[in-house]
């Protein structure tokens, strides 16, 4: 066991209980830079930690009644065999030593196209919050459910997760909001956590075939991470995911650049970006409505 590992998990944990971020995002990246493990190793390793997290969130939000099974059910029909796909995939071409490179550079893209979702669900949220308040609240009435555009989200995002671990809960999560505008928050992190838990163990059961799983690797990690993930859904009540997010950006901005192999200052540029990029967009958040003007007290007459 290495605390450092532990440590590392115990983060990731936290972030994803705070915020409903995919671990993959932050997890893989650490792995890869900081420790120094082989990309398979990391990808094959996260998700195992993933699909022991994966329900203490999606338990949290079956107790609170915010998961859509309709669309549940549709995104899993298109992310279980996608996820299992991907992971048979890409764990059949990335063994050799001469493919890790390439395997980083797959990963980076990967987490460039998480951060630019990520901005881009922050712009949909923002016009969401100024329409509900525009109309008085939220449009009310179920969603109307469109099986064929909801099994190609679970499609993409699926094979995605199997080959970089990357997407359950950012690239799955903005093509749902781009799908499903009128989707309450809740209901959109809590449906893509619960379709999260068969596609994540669809992708571990082909890394675990296919792939590099290190259980010694991943216990170090989930000795952290399970702590970490059930403080940070704890925390998350008192509201704090606004301020981490940006921070959370600003870390993936820089991990994809450095996997792609970016100069230093482009690394720094690019993490300053996200997080001015997520702060600006999220400023109108706290900023509490106006409020009309109280009418005048009528002047009696004597």
């Amino acid at each position: 066991m290495d605390l450092a590992l532990s440590l590392a998990g115990l983060l990731v944990g936290l972030m994803v209980g705070l915020t409903g971020m995919g671990g993959g995002a932050l997890l893989t990246p650490i792995l890869v830079l900081l420790f120094k493990v082989s990309p398979l190793t990391a990808i094959s390793s996260d998700l195992l930690t993933s699909l022991v997290m994966k329900p203490v969130g999606g338990a949290v939000h079956l107790r609170h009644r915010t998961v859509d099974w309709r669309l549940v059910g549709w995104l899993t029909a298109g992310s279980v065999p996608a996820g299992f796909a991907g992971a048979v995939a890409i764990g059949s071409i990335a063994h050799g030593p001469s493919m890790q490179d390439g395997l980083k550079v797959v990963i980076g893209v990967a987490l460039c196209a998480s951060v630019a979702l990520m901005v881009l669900r922050q712009v949909l949220d923002r016009r969401i919050r100024r329409r509900d308040a525009a109309a008085g609240g939220p449009p009310e009435g179920p969603v109307q459910v469109r099986p064929l555009r909801t099994v190609a989200i679970g499609v993409v995002g699926g094979f995605a997760v199997g080959m970089t671990s990357v997407g359950a809960g950012s690239l799955i999560i903005a093509m749902l909001l781009l799908a499903y505008p009128r989707l309450r928050p809740a209901q959109l992190v809590g449906t893509d956590i619960v379709q999260a838990v068969p596609l994540v163990a669809a992708a571990t059961a082909g890394h675990l075939l296919f792939g590099d799983v290190q259980f010694a690797l991943t216990g170090a990690l989930l000795l952290g991470a399970l702590p970490g993930v059930y403080l940070g859904a704890r925390l998350s009540a008192q509201g704090p995911a606004a301020l981490i997010r940006p921070v959370i950006t600003a870390v993936l901005s820089a991990s994809a650049l450095a996997l792609l192999h970016a100069p230093s200052v482009l690394v720094v540029a690019g993490a300053i970006a996200g997080l001015v990029a997520m702060v600006a967009l999220g400023s109108d958040r706290a900023r509490p409505a106006a409020q009309p003007a109280p009418e005048p007290e009528p002047v009696l007459q004597r």
